[in-house]
């Protein structure tokens, strides 16, 4: 039997950047934003286990991304939609980024990921932070 997997977090991106960016596509100026966004709402998963991260995005959710914690070198949180939601760039040791856009409760995950982090990459995040 293998190790044991608990999942931390699992769905799509929050609603609130669908309807923020539907909101904004009214105008024209901002459709590019809003057919992202619903890109996003369709076909954008996140899956967050005791083990790893998986992102699963790009048209039609063909692209798949896993990450190991122990591969994390940075993770930089902005806040979006007045705190409701947020984006996360995780940079990893060999210095490719995975962004992970329009993440639900981002400062939980965040914690939870950091949590799961090397000691190391603690300090660097925490210091970048603040």
């Amino acid at each position: 039997m293998g190790i044991r997997e608990d999942v931390y977090y699992e769905g799509g991106p929050h609603i609130g950047d669908l309807i923020f960016n539907l909101l904004l596509g009214l105008t024209l100026i901002f459709l590019p934003l809003t057919v992202g966004a619903i890109v996003r709402a369709l076909w954008l998963r996140f899956r967050i286990t005791s083990r790893r991260i998986s992102v699963t995005g790009g048209w039609m959710g063909r692209d798949r991304a896993d990450l190991i914690y122990s591969e994390i070198t940075n993770i930089v949180k902005v806040s979006r939609g007045l705190g409701l939601w947020g984006d996360m760039v995780i940079t990893l040791k060999d210095g490719s980024k995975v962004e992970l856009r329009a993440i639900p409760k981002f400062r939980e995950v965040y914690s939870y990921i950091n949590e799961k982090m090397p000691s190391k990459a603690k300090k660097e995040s925490a210091a970048q932070s603040s």
